[in-house]
């Protein structure tokens, strides 16, 4: 500092020379005084860590540049030190709540995103890097069959669609110690996800079966269980016909292909028996000495910042590098994340047909997002923006540096499509973190490089995941959860050293060394989720569709009862039950609160019980990753209706602290739906420093809760109190949906609710309608996890088929019970509101009879006082219903009609 002046070099970056953007490298207050090159200059306003300020003079309408390109065009005319905004990150500070002056208006613009054009005729192609005339090797897995070499020796227990999840995850906590002294077995894992789930074939179910299938040979498997229910055009048959069609070495993994098909107790204990079986055989693997070609590396970025570019990305280009000049491969991916970057990636490119390749598949993403009404520029996250990424080109400028510039791209692959040569290639995914991890893993990568400028905690079940971190701040932050801090290169190490350590890192992990996501015990796999559109739709006219009113159906035969149940009484009225939740507000931050939860009901003593039932986390897929508009109004209306549901004593909301709906987001769509803030806890895994930290500080919160409460009080009420979700799984018999309608009749003709999904065969049901709502007809009177503010019968919009995301929605309504007659094999329950199954056909009796709760024979007549005799034992806390206690469980939003994975 000379004169109170500060030094440009000690406190901003400029990543190109020729840059007029520099990135401030620490938080820079207002009227900072700045000496560059022989020049002063102040800071117009507060500049934050990872923004940018003018370091040269910008005319109006010229270009700023980040790397050499072109991020943004001047509104006015810009002089160095003012502090860069475009309209975007305005109002993204402004829902943070800052504690500082922001400009007034934005002073740039966003480039636009126009199509690169490709030079044919001046293209020539780039040379590769030299391969090293010693490549070096690592210990790993020798697979037959072509799969390669593994870094781990897992087995895993694949849910073949969505349906299955609940079982496959409660067969890996079964088995969790079952590996315990097999030799070299490095776990039993779950690999659970929300797709296929649908009756009807999805536009995804190529790439759906591709993913399924590479996750099954990928060398880090050592055996493969897969399941499925044997219903619905995703299922084991056409998983297996898949694969053999297209060559999957599937004889070489030890594998049985499972279909659910008697009770959930007697499945689970076929299912271990299969997967004990094999453990001796999986445990006598051996890891040998392998060339570092068999070597895969997935490179991927979450959760970044201005930084990423800058030091992360480059040092895992660096790492890769390396790998590729030992004969192995690596492969970037997210394909939004490129858009407005594409001359970088193409400055050095095998040949004309990879060139094309790369940038078709480029504009077939965005025709594809363009179908359901949205843009790249969706794509960036609340952490985005607020660490500095101000929109998806500048996003893509620094996600393209994984790419070394010494390195060429040798080729393209489809999603999921298998990894058949060395060197470096791109796959097509969207940006969704573990969307594009999922499709690399099954590509068949055995090592995952993921960069972070936020500290995303993120990794892959059995797949290691060595994470890098842009800034040396956020290291000390978060160093439990991190494996290398790319801060010091930022801070003045040179390339090569740091390089070398996250290379030399990488060849003890591939040798069996734990990352540290691996020693938390942390992973989640999230399949590239199905699009509802295919271009023949206009996303305008569906966006426009007139919302449900709120307003109840009127019904012909009202029937008032005298019945009652023992209720709890809240500050809010009557409730069936009180729970503790921990709510997830991403993606990436679920299985963290699962966790939290779990250990919350461990750690509970008598006090607890006698002020909560239980806890509840509610894991999801969702806030991060996936496009903004009707989708986003639809997610976080579903979340709000759970945190404000009637069984919520005490809610907290979990964020990862990158999200796109991150605590902020959800502290200002409080005060839009009239919340207190002040109701609810909240924590964040990225600010609190990690996860044993944040877990201390949630268990904090609620003992506080807690210890500020009083004892439960009941009271015996009426049916004005109960609220009821119904469906229907499979064949519905006309006295089964009779005695459903007098069920309605009763509740609703007593002043209480029951809330069925639009797409329940219920509602297709003559004798149902009859009973209920007459010639009048139905209507959608609630929207998709919109909550019911007026007792009567309700019609929930349910742009969903899926089992599992329809009782998502049905939860957020404030139903306290559901209650589905089913035919066939029952169902998930959802995690927080417990679901009674019942069932009249003879066959689901016989084949199912242990897992549900109400057998319906003998006088139809009889049946809807037999099932409000089972809905009152559950509403009075006295019964649990067989599966939801059993832990088959799930909880997924659906993304309606026009959300797409970016």
């Amino acid at each position: 500092m000379t004169n109170g002046a500060r030094n440009f070099d000690r406190v901003a970056k400029l990543p190109a020379p020729g840059d007029n953007a520099a990135i401030a490298t620490e938080r820079l207050e207002a009227g900072t005084l700045i000496d560059r090159d022989g020049a002063r200059f102040g800071l117009s306003h507060t500049v934050l860590e990872g923004h940018r300020f003018a370091a040269e003079p910008v005319r109006e309408g010229g270009d700023l540049l980040s790397w050499g390109l072109p991020f943004g065009r001047a509104l006015v005319d810009i002089s160095p030190g003012d502090y860069l905004c475009n309209e975007k990150i305005l109002a993204a500070l402004d829902e943070r709540n800052v504690d500082f002056d922001l400009p007034e208006a934005p002073n740039f613009r966003d480039s636009d995103l126009e199509a690169y054009e490709l030079d044919e005729e001046g293209f020539r192609p780039g040379p590769q890097v030299a391969l090293r005339d010693a490549p070096g090797t690592f210990s790993g897995y020798r697979r037959g069959g072509g799969r390669g070499v593994g870094t781990r020796n897992y087995v895993a227990i694949v849910g073949v669609t969505s349906r299955a999840g609940g079982f496959v995850k409660a067969l890996e906590w079964k088995l969790r110690d079952a590996a315990d002294g097999y030799g070299d077995i490095d776990g039993v894992v779950a690999v659970s996800h929300t797709e296929g789930g649908e009756e009807e074939a999805p536009n995804n179910l190529d790439l759906l079966l591709r993913t399924l299938s590479g996750f099954i040979v990928n060398p880090n498997v050592g055996a493969a269980l897969v399941v499925d229910e044997g219903v619905g055009a995703v299922n084991n048959e056409a998983l297996r016909s898949y694969m053999q069609e297209n060559g999957y070495p599937l004889a070489d993994v030890p594998h049985c292909f499972m279909s659910l098909g008697r009770s959930f107790g007697l499945d689970l204990k076929a299912a271990e028996e299969t997967v004990l079986g094999w453990l001796e055989t999986v445990g006598a693997a051996r890891r040998t000495e392998e060339p570092l070609s068999e070597l895969k590396v997935a490179l991927q970025c979450g959760g970044s910042d201005a930084f990423s570019g800058v030091s992360a990305n480059p040092l895992s280009a660096w790492a890769a590098k390396e790998v590729i000049r030992n004969g192995g491969a690596a492969v970037l991916a997210e394909t939004d994340e490129l858009i407005g970057a594409e001359s970088y990636v193409l400055k050095s490119v095998r040949d004309l047909d990879t060139a094309k390749g790369f940038l078709g598949m480029v504009e077939r993403f965005k025709e594809r997002v363009g179908w359901h009404g949205h843009t790249a520029e969706g794509n960036p996250s609340g952490g985005n923006n607020y660490r500095g990424l101000y929109n998806i080109s500048i996003k893509s400028i620094g996600a393209a540096t994984k790419r070394d510039p010494e390195v060429r791209l040798e080729g393209v692959i489809e999603y999921a499509e298998p990894l058949r040569e060395p060197g470096f290639r791109f796959m097509d995914s969207p940006g969704n973190d573990l969307e594009s991890v999922a499709g690399e893993v099954a590509s068949g990568c055995n090592m995952v490089f993921f960069t972070t400028g936020n500290g995303s905690i993120t990794n892959f079940p059995f797949v290691p995941t060595i994470k890098v971190v842009t800034t040396t701040g956020r290291y000390k932050l978060l160093e439990a959860e991190m494996d290398l801090n790319a801060g010091a290169y930022l801070d003045g190490e040179p390339l090569e050293k740091v390089g070398r350590e996250m290379f030399d890192l990488t060849v003890r992990a591939a040798s069996g060394e734990r990352t540290a996501g691996e020693r938390a015990g942390h992973s989640q796999v999230s399949v590239w989720r199905n699009w509802r559109q295919t271009g023949a739709e206009d996303p305008e006219r569906i966006r426009n569709l007139p919302a449900p009113d709120g307003e109840p159906l009127p019904l012909v035969d009202a029937r008032r009862s005298d019945r009652t149940f023992e209720a709890i009484v809240t500050g809010r009225g009557y409730a069936a039950d009180q729970v503790g939740l921990v709510m997830p507000t991403s993606l990436c931050s679920g299985q963290i609160a699962l966790r939290i939860a779990a250990l919350l009901d461990e750690r509970s003593g008598d006090d607890r019980r006698r002020r909560l039932s239980r806890f509840v986390a509610l894991p999801h897929t969702e806030g991060c990753g996936s496009s903004g508009g009707s989708s986003e109004a639809l997610y976080s209306r579903t979340v709000l209706g759970h945190l404000s549901h009637p069984l919520v004593r005490f809610g907290l909301l979990l964020e990862h602290g990158c999200e796109k709906t991150h605590n902020d987001y959800f502290r200002a769509r409080f005060s839009d739906a009239g919340f207190e803030p002040e109701r609810f806890g909240w924590a964040s895994v990225q600010l609190d420093g990690g996860i044993e930290k944040v877990t201390r500080r949630v268990e904090d919160w609620f003992t506080q809760a807690l210890e500020s409460s009083d004892d439960l009080r009941y009271e015996t009420v009426s049916l004005e109190h109960l609220r009821l979700g119904l469906d229907v799984s499979g064949l519905l018999s006309d006295p089964a949906a009779g005695s459903l309608a007098r069920l309605t009749s009763v509740v609703v003709g007593s002043g209480g609710t029951v809330v069925v999904p639009e797409r329940s065969p219920l509602l297709g049901s003559a004798a149902y309608l009859s009973g209920t709502v007459g010639e009048g007809g139905v209507h959608n009177t609630l929207a998709y996890g919109q909550a019911a503010r007026e007792p009567g019968f309700h019609v929930m919009e349910s742009p969903t088929s899926d089992p599992i995301e329809a009782a998502t929605g049905l939860g957020a309504t404030g139903v306290e019970v559901m209650l589905a007659h089913v035919s066939g094999r029952p169902l998930q329950a959802h995690r927080m509101v417990p679901l009674l199954q019942a069932s009249s056909h003879a066959k689901t009796l016989d084949r199912f009879g242990e897992d549900l709760d109400v057998a319906l024979g003998g006088d139809p007549d009889s049946w809807s006082e037999t099932m409000l005799d089972s809905v009152l034992e559950v509403a009075s806390r006295r019964y649990t219903p067989k599966l939801f206690g059993q832990g088959n469980v799930g909880f997924q939003f659906t993304r309606g009609l026009l959300g797409v994975s970016m």
